[in-house]
Parts: structure tokens; sequence; C-alpha cells
């Protein structure tokens, strides 16, 4: 009689756990609202920060409020040279740097920085989307980082408080501050002294004469008021350097699947929202910087072959330092 109770009870109970977990009591997840938080290194006037709010906004909405972007932008939290151990360790949720310095973890990401390996805006994305950006986002998996978004930042060029650089020999004597290995490389190669240092000691460095000059995009140059340390700028459209937005798979994965689609779906209208807007924000701080009173010089496409054989050096070493795969990330740009 007593086993028959038992076994009564432990049938109601099974059943009553069956219908809880029906209604959606048995999954935790369901009716979470979580909190990611987000850091850069750019500051807050940046066109791709300016476009994070709109993320931040977009994966609120489709989440129905339960997803919350926190941002932090001008290395409030990490700089650009710390934050994707941050990223990795779980410091931090999310962060949005650029890939040259990704590629102190993964090393292929330093073909963004091989000279005048794209010759236009359209030919950078069609790469990314051309299996780039799934071979290098494999590689970002296995360190437990999900690439959300492969973002625009636009070309770099070269900027100095020195002269006037028309010509790659006009290098000689500069110590320039590159963002990168292979950006240093690119330095180097051209005859000038290359130094490393973070995005937020450029100006610092400037004014003391660390350094005479950088190489970084128009949008960072306008927005961090480099205008007021540096007199020159040389237009070479030479590296196109993606800034990733990454996410700590862990922190990916304490999403339930709602969360992550309406995540996923957020990145993807965001990624296209600065894909349109890379060239024109870009031609957009050249105005601005010669309003401000640099002096400008854009090369034309006449002297651009002495600019690629200077620097081929660069494709040589990229080759010889990631193998069979480096050169596989290498077709898929030149096609």
């Amino acid at each position: 009689m007593k086993w028959t109770k038992k076994v009564a009870v432990a049938a109601l109970a099974a059943a009553m756990a069956l219908t809880v977990a029906g209604c959606g009591g048995g999954d935790k997840k369901a009716d979470q609202k979580v909190t990611l938080k987000m850091a850069t290194a750019l500051p807050s006037s940046h066109p791709l920060v300016k476009a994070m709010d709109v993320l931040k906004n977009k994966a609120n909405e489709k989440s129905k409020g339960s997803v919350t972007i926190q941002i932090y932008p001008a290395g409030q939290l990490y700089n650009d040279k710390n934050m994707n151990d941050a990223i990795i360790s779980g410091g931090i949720d999310m962060g949005l740097n650029t890939v040259g310095r990704w590629a102190t973890i993964v090393p292929a990401m330093d073909i963004f920085d091989v000279p005048f390996i794209f010759p236009s805006y359209e030919k950078v994305d069609k790469a990314i989307d051309s299996g780039l950006g799934e071979k290098l986002g494999s590689e970002l998996m296995k360190k437990g980082v999900r690439p959300l978004i492969w973002a625009d930042y636009g070309f770099v060029q070269y900027a100095n408080n020195k002269k006037l650089v028309k010509t790659p020999a006009d290098f000689d004597g500069l110590k320039i501050r590159g963002y990168s290995k292979y950006s240093a490389e690119t330095i180097k190669a051209m005859g000038a002294s290359s130094v490393n240092m973070g995005s937020s000691e450029v100006y610092m460095g400037i004014q003391r004469g660390t350094i005479d000059g950088q190489t970084s995009g128009t949008t960072a140059m306008r927005d961090r008021k480099m205008y007021e340390v540096h007199k020159y700028l040389t237009v070479t459209n030479h590296a196109s350097p993606e800034f990733i937005v990454a996410i700590n798979e862990k922190s990916y994965s304490k999403l339930n699947a709602d969360q992550k689609k309406a995540l996923d779906a957020a990145a993807i209208e965001v990624r296209d929202m600065i894909r349109a807007n890379a060239k024109a924000e870009d031609l957009k701080a050249l105005a601005d910087l010669k309003a401000k009173g640099m002096e400008v010089y854009e090369v034309p496409e006449n002297e651009l072959q002495a600019w690629r054989d200077a620097t081929k050096p660069v494709w040589d070493l990229f080759i010889k330092e990631n193998g069979k795969f480096g050169q596989e990330l290498i077709d898929i740009c030149v096609k």
C-alpha cells in the first residue's frame, strides 16, 4: 500500500514538472534580461561609435527590451592594446577594436594592413563576404570570441608635423606611429622609424616630439583633434583595417535563442549601414581636416606604383609568416 502511494506521488510530481516545463518554467533563460558591456578606444563622436549606438537600440528593440548594451567609448574601460585580452578572458562582454590589435591573437588578421591590397571600399567588403571573414572568424572562434560585425573603418592615411610627404622617399628621418605590426612594417619599408603606442597616447606623443606623425583614418584624426598637432596629411588609401565588433562566446551563450536572433539581426543591419556610409564618412572627415588648416596631398593614381613598389616587401613578409593560409587570404582579396 505504501509502495503504491509512493508511486502515485512520484507520478504526480513528474506530471507537474512536465506541465511547468511546457509553460516555459523549465527554461531559465526564457524571460531573462541581459546587459552586455562593450568597450572601445574610439571617441564617442566617431562614426563607428555612433553606429554602436544604433546597434544598442536595434538589439534592444528586436529583443523586446531584454538585451541592453552599455557602451564605454574613449578607452574608459580598456584601451586598444588591452581590450582584446579582456574580451577573451570575459573581463568585458564585447569590444570594438581594430584588426591590427587582433593580429596579436590571430596573426593572419594582418591581411588588412598589407599595403595596397584593396583598391576600393567595395573590394574590402567583397573579400570579407567571399570567404575572408569566414576564415578569419573561425580562427577567432578558436579563442572563444565571436565576431558579430566586420565594420568598415575606411582607408588609412599618413599625417605628420614636419613636412608634406609626396613620395615614399620623403619618409626618410620621420618617426611615425603604427597601430599594428604590418602598419609598422609599411612605415619602415618607406624609410621612416616606426613607434608603437596606443591611440590615446598619440596626441601627447606628437606634442612632446616622441613621434612626428601617425598613420590613421581621417575620421579618427578629426575626432581626436589631431589637426591641432598635425600640419600635413598625405592621402594614400594604402590600407583598410577593419574594426571587429566581437563578443565573448560565453557571454553570447548566455543569451536565449530569441536574444541571439535579435542581436545577430541587429548586427547585420548595422554592418550594412556602416558599409553604405564608410566612403562618405572618410571624404567628409578629409574636408573637415582641410577646413581646420591641414595641408593635404592626395597621391594621384599615376604616382601610386612607386608606393606599391616601395612596400612590396611587406606582401612578401606576410606570405612568409603566414604560409599557405596567408596566400589563400591574399588570393581572396585580389580576386
